[in-house]
């Protein structure tokens, strides 16, 4: 297991998330969170192995991922959010997305949830098993765990080192096939593991930067553009392209990111 020591004691916590939340509320960051395409990879996968029942999703910041799972399937879901961080919590409120404004570990659940996700959370948690054992306890028997994390076998791991935009001081836990596998299965019995997202321009740019710390403005601008070339239909050849690039990577393992689906035994 690849992880951070020391952990500075702001970002254990959580207090550096509650401190940093006005910047998640960037237009670049919202109209790129907000955006049709943005979580359509984590919606697909969802859908499949839970069609329908409540939902908790843990470190939803401004609640995109709720707000398009509500929208795409109006009825089939309810929906519940949850961060430490205010400001995109209000947001997400604003959006219509029930939220709690609590620590995960600390808060005393009065029902059970059919599925409880982490997309793009565990990599940032100073307790990641205390997470797991958590969401297990809050769901209901033969409930969903979806955890989503950077890949530290990834092409882009493989071709910047660390040069590469994700590995930062923010992200506590590097996880490679294997150790998200051996961390899942202490709590869940698995059901799928899958490597996903591939995105060019981080690594033309990370290249280009030489190991320079990209700021959360850069990073939001970066996924707006991304957003637009996806729903521009004079890219669709590209687009093709893009996604046979992916499907290759994730054949080995190799994309941006890791997706493991964990079933409550």
């Amino acid at each position: 297991m690849i992880y951070a020591n020391p952990v500075p004691a702001e970002m254990a916590t959580g207090v550096f998330y509650d401190r940093a939340g006005q910047e998640y509320l960037s237009t670049e960051k919202l109209e790129g969170d907000y955006s049709d395409v943005r979580f359509e990879r984590e919606l697909r996968l969802f859908r499949h192995f839970c069609p329908s029942g409540s939902v908790l999703d843990v470190g939803c910041s401004s609640g995109a991922f709720l707000y398009q799972l509500n929208k795409r399937y109006p009825g089939d879901y309810e929906i519940c959010g949850m961060d430490v961080s205010g400001p995109p919590l209000d947001y997400a409120a604003k959006m219509g997305v029930p939220v709690i404004k609590e620590d995960f570990l600390a808060h005393p659940f009065e029902k059970s949830f059919d599925a409880v996700t982490f997309w793009a959370v565990m990599e940032h948690l100073f307790e990641p098993q205390s997470f797991l054992k958590k969401a297990a306890s809050v769901l209901k028997p033969g409930g969903l765990c979806f955890i989503l994390v950077p890949n530290m076998r990834s092409l882009a791991v493989r071709v910047l080192g660390s040069k590469y935009r994700y590995i930062y001081p923010e992200h506590l836990n590097y996880f490679t096939p294997e150790t998200l596998a051996k961390f899942a299965c202490r709590e869940f019995a698995i059901q799928g593991l899958k490597s996903t997202h591939f995105n060019p321009l981080v690594i033309y740019k990370d290249f280009r930067n030489a190991g320079r710390e990209i700021p959360r403005a850069e990073r939001a601008q970066l996924l707006k553009r991304t957003n637009t070339y996806k729903k521009s239909r004079w890219m669709l050849p590209v687009r093709f392209c893009y996604q046979m690039a992916e499907a290759v990577l994730g054949t080995f393992f190799m994309a941006d990111n890791l997706v493991i689906i964990g079933r409550k035994r």
